[in-house]
């Protein structure tokens, strides 16, 4: 296992990424507050460049290249953010970039990776091993992987999310009772769960995941990582890691409250009040955190709840879906 980032190293990633990402604001609506009964702060990472959190992350990852790998360039698998994310990171720093993606991934995630200048190859989500090609890719180009979660420079720098949303809910003399993230690999959960370490102790952190892939929930039941039965809806198409990475489940074991799952259906709803109420469009993966606080499956009355929307690269059709 590589080393074991820590607060230190989110610390650095947010001075690191300044200038770099969007410090995205926060933001309240009173119809939220009323309708859970608590008070709400959205992190809402659609207006992030690329549209998710996953800039943040792949951005801090490319900085920290040894010159003497970017003449390789990077290779990397993704659904579609982080390599959204990765090819316009490259793309800044002057660095070729090669990207994995599902034949089934929302084209307007291809479309956008292939616009920031990366190559595209395409697998098949359900039989490839996509690390195996990731590997095979690299090393045919002499590149170096980034991976989309298990990646110590990427965790930090995604866990400036957190860093931005606590030192903005104290400059309002708020401070978090809990944090419900959207979690895929867990990378932006774990990034989070440090930020919320060393910044706000107390501060209860809640891996969100679609109903099927809650395979962050089912290993912190029991205790080690294990994999989600994959029976459930392939809606959320951001959030369909199988099993927890090792580097993130080894940070998310001991510092999570605990994990919950939502249906499409409550995803939908999620996606529709983001929409009507704070004008933001979410993808379904980015919904999740917000669906899980309006179901009431994180206890919300009367508490100073955080709420992620990760990303925004929803497919015209699926957005369609969640107005209707």
């Amino acid at each position: 296992m590589s080393t074991l980032p820590g607060f230190d190293d989110v610390r650095a990633a947010a001075e690191r990424l300044k200038g770099r990402v969007v410090r995205t604001p926060m933001l309240r609506h009173p119809v939220l507050d009323a309708a859970v009964g608590g008070t709400v702060l959205i992190k809402p990472e659609p207006l992030q460049r690329t549209g998710s959190f996953k800039f943040r992350g792949a951005t801090n990852a490319v900085l920290r290249l040894p010159a003497e790998k970017r003449a390789g360039g990077v290779v990397t698998h993704s659904s579609g953010n982080h390599g959204q994310a990765i090819a316009c990171a490259s793309a800044a720093e002057g660095v070729r970039a090669l990207v994995a993606m599902p034949q089934d991934a929302p084209s307007i995630k291809v479309e956008s990776t292939r616009r920031w200048g990366a190559e595209v190859v395409f697998f098949d989500r359900l039989s490839t091993d996509r690390d195996a090609l990731a590997q095979k890719l690299a090393e045919e180009r002499g590149a170096t992987i980034i991976p989309p979660f298990d990646h110590p420079d990427v965790i930090a720098g995604q866990g400036t999310v957190a860093v931005e949303l606590i030192e903005d809910a104290g400059a309002a003399g708020l401070r978090l009772d809990a944090l419900a993230i959207c979690t895929g690999g867990g990378g932006l959960t774990g990034g989070c769960a440090l930020a919320v370490e060393g910044m706000s102790p107390g501060t209860e952190v809640f891996a969100v995941e679609p109903e099927g892939w809650d395979d962050t929930a089912r290993s912190l039941a029991a205790g080690q990582r294990v994999r989600a039965d994959g029976k459930g809806s392939t809606f959320c198409d951001s959030l369909l890691s199988a099993t927890p990475g090792e580097i993130t489940f080894a940070i998310n074991a001991p510092r999570l409250a605990g994990g919950v799952s939502v249906t499409p259906e409550e995803v939908l709803k999620a996606m529709r009040f983001a929409f009507d109420h704070l004008k933001i469009v979410v993808e379904p993966g980015g919904a999740v955190a917000l669906a899980a606080v309006l179901a009431g499956y994180v206890p919300a009355k009367g508490r100073t709840l955080g709420v992620v929307l990760s990303g925004g690269n929803v497919d015209p059709a699926v957005f369609t879906r969640a107005m209707a």
